[in-house]
């Protein structure tokens, strides 16, 4: 039997008289999708590893707004926005962490212009500070001696210059990080961020998620690792095209970290 995690709201630890030191943001897909409940789960491990003091809204979390505010839905982001922020306001919070760079980019520049004003991390980057502040430790193992590449998420990368975490994070397990032709700034997108993974093909000869896929491959890597449960499925789906299911695996950052924890 699985053993059970904890996951206090921040409604419980309000009642109890205390007070979080950060908000784990958790995500539609982090909520959701069975594949980046593993991810939520993992990151969720890692913190009470640490003992780190955190909550979630729970059934308080309503979307970011990040999909109705790139498909031009400026009305229904700022309801969605201001319902989060009266509610995340109302708790006092000034600290929040996600495994969603949509998320991230959203609460992060978003938010602060309609009352929003947090520090917000990705969580590669606070399991980053995790690891340098020597509250959680790694070794390779499983992936001891495995190669290792990482896809920049492309609003964690691009969008807010984040490169270097989670590679700094991945360069702490016993296993060698191999950089694909296009990454860090130039790295392409896997196509989640332009929507690709919501609706049929565009007419064309390849779609973006294959060419990023053939990248990956190039690289001989046993994982590929990455921060964002969307690049995650667009990586697998590209995978299980060219039927490379039992030689690589794709996995996030925080299960890397997990995983190697032994936890």
């Amino acid at each position: 039997m699985e053993n059970k995690i904890k996951v206090p709201t921040m409604a419980e630890m309000t009642a109890s008289g205390e007070t979080p030191d950060v908000l784990f943001w958790v995500g539609c897909a982090g909520s959701f999708d069975d594949r980046a409940k593993k991810i939520t789960k993992a990151f969720v491990k890692i913190l009470n590893k640490a003992d780190i003091k955190f909550a979630v809204l729970g059934t308080e979390e309503a979307c970011s707004g990040d999909p109705a505010k790139r498909a031009g839905n400026e009305f229904l982001f700022q309801m969605q926005a201001m319902m989060n922020i009266q509610v995340m306001n109302g708790y006092n919070v000034t600290r929040v962490v996600t495994t969603c760079p949509h998320c991230f980019n959203t609460l992060k520049n978003e938010y602060p212009k309609l009352g929003g004003k947090y520090e917000v991390l990705h969580h590669t980057e606070l399991i980053n500070n995790l690891l340098e502040a020597g509250k959680i430790t790694v070794e390779g193992g499983e992936f001891k001696g495995k190669k290792i590449t990482y896809h920049d998420p492309c609003y964690l990368g691009r969008g807010n210059d984040v490169y270097e975490a989670p590679r700094e994070v991945l360069g702490k397990i016993d296993t060698a990080l191999v950089e694909m032709a296009r990454s860090r700034r130039n790295s392409l997108c896997c196509g989640a961020g332009g929507a690709q993974m919501f609706k049929e093909a565009e007419k064309g000869d390849k779609e973006i998620f294959v060419e990023r896929t053939e990248d990956v491959l190039k690289t001989n890597a046993n994982v590929v690792a990455t921060g964002c449960a969307f690049c995650n499925t667009m990586l697998t789906d590209g995978v299980k095209r060219f039927n490379k299911e039992d030689e690589i695996e794709v996995l996030d950052v925080a299960e890397l970290i997990a995983n190697a924890a032994d936890l």
